[in-house]
């Protein structure tokens, strides 16, 4: 495992984005951007703070060609990257895309154009752990940290991998579960194959049977509560996580529990705009046709 982190973290550095002799002479960006005074202007949304988790690079069931577009409209200040972004799990059964490849793209074009970005490893990617404290291709990877948003609010960030007793207590269970969920994923993707041939919006069939399960809903649940605790302990105002696939907002107690979803059910990100308004943005619900500027403030808790 060690030795794919290592070929993964030269991957990122000089592999498939390194220029060929030919193109440092040229002048060419090594990941096949133009120079930024040549790029078209995007039409694009703008945030202070942008948390996306479980992209599970790797896997068909990334909806990777959703991700690349909403990184092309949405910028940002600072990019949490909050876990499962690479999935480790999936390495005997790795799948890798053109669209997967543009994600990765888009995080480097943000890194190159001035983007803080910060990953905070997961179960899925968790081989990235090795290198907590270190700068990855100008991605700083740590194993959690604390964001203070523009009004003051600081919200304790980590994938959320550590409060879930199947994955701390038996991680062969876990993995048994993977296999069960990945091919829910894979039943998922023929749909929406089905749906978009049929000009139909996305819709996912493993979110839908995770919510129409009495235990899957009753285990949300419980994890919200055992997150929002850790985080009452730790003295912080609220916590951001991934880990389960469920992008929510909502309080618990005194603290502010936010979700922000993932890339394979859901295609959902949590927000931070230039007030320190927080936001879930669903992607596949609604990909805008144009990204206005909001004119005023809104308000600082907007359920999804």
């Amino acid at each position: 495992m060690q030795k794919v982190a290592r070929i993964l973290a030269e991957a990122a550095r000089h592999g498939n984005f390194a220029p060929k002799t030919s193109e440092r002479r040229q002048g060419r960006d090594p990941r096949g951007l133009p120079p930024l005074e040549n790029r078209p202007p995007r039409a694009v949304r703008r945030h202070r703070t942008l948390f996306i988790s479980d992209i599970h690079l790797g896997t068909r069931g990334c909806k990777a060609d959703l991700l690349a577009d909403f990184l092309a409209h949405n910028d940002c200040e600072v990019l949490y990257l909050v876990g499962d972004i690479v999935d480790g799990w999936q390495f005997k059964r790795w799948y890798w895309s053109e669209a997967q490849d543009r994600v990765v793209r888009e995080v480097l074009r943000k890194v190159d154009e001035g983007t803080e970005v910060i990953y905070v490893p997961g179960n899925h990617d968790e081989f990235l752990r090795d290198y907590i404290g270190r700068s990855v291709a100008g991605i700083a990877v740590v194993r959690e940290t604390v964001h203070e948003t523009a009004q003051g609010v600081r919200l304790l960030v980590l994938h959320g991998d550590q409060f879930d007793g199947v994955i701390g207590c038996a991680k062969w269970l876990a993995h048994v579960g993977d296999r069960a969920y990945s091919l829910a994923l894979r039943l998922n993707d023929g749909l929406h194959a089905i749906r978009r041939w049929l000009g139909l919006p996305y819709w996912s069939l493993s979110a839908y049977l995770k919510r129409a399960v009495k235990n899957a809903v009753e285990y949300v649940s419980r994890y919200e509560e055992i997150v929002a605790r850790a985080a009452a302990q730790r003295g912080v105002d609220g916590v951001v996580c991934g880990h389960i696939h469920h992008a929510e907002m909502r309080r618990i107690g005194d603290i502010l529990y936010l979700n922000d979803g993932d890339w394979v059910e859901s295609c959902s990100a949590l927000a931070e705009d230039a007030f320190g308004n927080l936001e879930i943005l669903r992607w596949a619900i609604a990909p805008p046709r144009s990204v206005p500027q909001p004119a005023h403030p809104t308000p600082a808790f907007i359920p999804a």
